[in-house]
């Protein structure tokens, strides 16, 4: 069954502000898998049987407003459908919300180039309670040839160090393939809808002081040719605006806040 799922800023903010899974909690709760899409079609029935359903209980997939059939080929590979309005964090904001808040949620692309074979990686120091967010990094593993331009591992290099001399963790990339709880997620007082939501979890999860555990991942090429965002000069342009509006957004919100 296909959903309309649409929030305001308003409620978005109030969810933002849900409370952290309970200590008791730790060892519970299903693996959500969220993939936010956008016209997919040549990968998506390819991303979703390659999960490992051994591990994975739940997966929702987050349409955009695909125009390529991508929505009826997830549905029909198993996953649960939404359909929400345009924004990468949007979507991944609404796919979310639909899980429980002890539920541990998993983020990844529906391109195919995140290898389906490191969830465990990422979902088993949560589920031991041993860290709060677990981050794949492209940049620490093995890529394949023509999977990552070499200014989207600058980029995350970059960032990463700016993160760790403001906030004291290091990153070494902005990768989408991510776990965290569902609870801890909305605790973070998400904001950025755009392609600014991978580092603005990052930075939040950063000046949270959550155990963060960043971990080397295989990085494949994407199915069906060069990135709609990364695989254009006028796509990396806008997504680096984009990170760069967030990255001072979030800075700045501790100042902001103390002006009368």
């Amino acid at each position: 069954m296909q959903h309309s799922h649409t929030l305001s800023g308003q409620a978005s903010l109030a969810l933002a502000g849900s409370p952290a899974p309970r200590e008791a909690d730790v060892h519970t709760g299903r693996v959500v898998v969220v993939i936010p899409t956008f016209n997919e079609a040549a990968s998506i029935a390819r991303v979703i049987t390659e999960l490992p359903r051994d591990i994975v209980d739940r997966v929702i997939v987050a349409d955009g407003g695909s125009s390529d059939g991508t929505s009826d080929i997830a549905r029909g590979a198993g996953a649960e459908v939404i359909t929400v309005g345009r924004g990468y964090g949007l979507a991944c904001l609404e796919g979310a919300q639909l899980a429980a808040p002890t539920d541990i949620v998993v983020f990844m692309d529906g391109d195919g180039a995140d290898d389906p074979a490191a969830l465990a990686t990422l979902v088993a120091p949560i589920r031991a309670g041993e860290q709060d967010f677990v981050i794949a990094s492209r940049a620490r593993g093995e890529l394949e040839p023509g999977s990552m331009a070499a200014h989207q591992l600058l980029a995350g290099l970059v960032v990463g160090r700016l993160v760790r001399l403001l906030y004291g963790v290091r990153y070494t990339d902005m990768c989408a393939f991510r776990a965290i709880r569902c609870g801890t997620l909305l605790s973070l007082g998400m904001r950025e809808l755009t392609y600014g939501w991978n580092l603005e979890m990052q930075m939040r999860a950063a000046r949270g002081r959550l155990r963060v555990l960043e971990v080397p991942v295989n990085y494949r090429r994407r199915v069906g040719g060069e990135s709609k965002v990364a695989g254009t000069f006028q796509g990396s342009m806008k997504a680096g605006l984009r990170i760069l509006t967030t990255f001072m957004r979030v800075v700045l919100e501790p100042a902001l806040r103390r002006l009368p």
